[in-house]
C-alpha cells in the first residue's frame, strides 16, 4: 500500500482527535456540568462536529476525492463548535482541537 501524503495523514489525525475530543467532552464534561453545557443548540453542535470529523476522516481513509467537500463542511462546523465552546467553563481544549481540525480541513479542501 502506498503511503498517504503527509498533509492528508495530518488531516486524518486531526479529524480523529477532534472526533474523540468533542464526543468525549460532550458525554463527560458537558453532561456532568449541566446548565449551558447541555443547551440543546450547543450539545447538538458538539454531536454534529464529532460525527462530521469522523465522517471526513473515514472518507480520507477510503481514498475518495469526495473528502474535499466533506473537509470544507467539517472546517465550517468545527469553527462553529469552537465558538460555541469558547464561553463555557472547561471547554478551552475542545475549542482548540476544533480549530486545529478546521485548519487542517481547510488545507485539504483548498
Amino acid at each position: 500500500m502506498e503511503p498517504r501524503p503527509p498533509q492528508l495523514q495530518l488531516c486524518i489525525d486531526e479529524c480523529l482527535a477532534c472526533y474523540q475530543s468533542c464526543l468525549g467532552m460532550a458525554m463527560s464534561h458537558c453532561l456532568e456540568k449541566g446548565g449551558p453545557h447541555v443547551d440543546p443548540a450547543h450539545f447538538r453542535l458538539m454531536m454534529a462536529c464529532s460525527e462530521m470529523c469522523r465522517t471526513a476522516a473515514h472518507f480520507m481513509l477510503i481514498g475518495t476525492a469526495h473528502h474535499q467537500h466533506l473537509c470544507a463542511d467539517c472546517a465550517s462546523i468545527c469553527r462553529q463548535c469552537a465558538a460555541s465552546c469558547d464561553p463555557l467553563e472547561g471547554m478551552d481544549e475542545c475549542a482548540a482541537m476544533c480549530r486545529r481540525c478546521a485548519d487542517a480541513c481547510e488545507r485539504m479542501a483548498g
